[in-house]
């Protein structure tokens, strides 16, 4: 048992390097083994030039914002993730945050989201995001907070003239009510896109990107690539989501940015695309969403 618990501890060897650079449009460094440094290095040597970091709390984006700031090469996204909102509002009695943290209420959330707002101004930050929704980890009493919470970061990405990235789980029909209802920022990012082909054609019918992780790789995810085939080219974003979702073979393991690769070959296999001309059109794409 101890030797199969090794194995998935292992970082995955790294890929051939890819000939035109992209960027990860969505990792979390602060989650990953190893430093900033070391991550950004390690990913720059295999052809991902540029990341995205993304922040999930308050500390996270002030994270996010500092790191932008001191590196050229990555960029910030500044949110409450939707599992966030209802946390700061309702408690956290369960400890599933490992912070053991008391209902603070409407005045709580107030707070952290003119933070958020603080944040979202600096040129560093180039997106408000991840928000979104969430039925998947929150309960029912969590849902309006969670609604409220999305409103709130619709208008201050659209205020700051940032991208949106969305995080969407079990929620796919009432995250698209309401960025039709509020209106989506001109440019919307679906991160790690976990919906349909029919989903991936109304995205695009609006202009709203779809960015692609490790699960695009894995062999029961065939609805995942349908709705990849479904999406425009000049739509599509990769990224890691890095701890998490490491892409086929290394399922299980710790990912990171330097993977990318891994997933944009598979991508280009499902596109009957050379993974050159797909890597130009990430690159390209991920530029314009993001304004950088």
């Amino acid at each position: 048992m101890a030797a199969k618990d090794d194995a998935r501890s292992t970082p995955p060897p790294l890929p051939e390097p890819l000939a035109v650079a992209v960027a990860d449009s969505h990792t979390h460094l602060d989650m990953q083994s190893g430093t900033p440094a070391e991550g950004l290095a390690k990913a720059a040597s295999v052809g991902v030039t540029t990341v995205v970091q993304v922040g999930c709390d308050v500390p996270g984006s002030r994270w996010a914002a500092e790191l932008a700031a001191q590196y050229e090469q990555v960029h910030a996204a500044v949110a409450l993730h939707p599992n966030e909102a209802p946390r700061i509002f309702l408690g956290d009695a369960d400890g599933w945050s490992g912070q053991q943290r008391k209902a603070g209420g409407a005045a709580a959330l107030d707070e952290a989201l003119a933070e958020i707002d603080r944040l979202a101004a600096l040129p560093q930050v180039v997106a408000v995001g991840e928000t979104g929704l969430d039925y998947f980890r929150t309960g029912p009493e969590g849902v309006e907070i969670q609604k409220e919470s999305f409103r709130r970061h619709i208008e201050t990405a659209k205020r700051h003239g940032k991208a949106l990235v969305i995080h969407d789980r079990d929620a796919h029909e009432d995250v698209i009510a309401l960025l039709l209802e509020e209106g989506a920022p001109e440019r919307t990012v679906f991160h790690c896109y976990s919906g349909d082909a029919e989903m991936a054609k109304t995205c695009a019918e609006h202009g709203w990107y779809l960015s692609f992780a490790g699960p695009v790789t894995f062999k029961a995810n065939q609805p995942l690539r349908d709705a990849l085939l479904a999406t425009p080219l000049d739509r599509i974003l990769v990224e890691t989501d890095a701890p998490f979702l490491t892409p086929h073979p290394y399922r299980g393991r710790p990912n990171a940015p330097y993977l990318i690769p891994v997933t944009v070959r598979s991508m280009a296999a499902t596109l009957g695309l050379h993974e050159d001309e797909l890597s130009t059109a990430v690159a390209a794409n991920t530029a314009r969403a993001f304004g950088y």
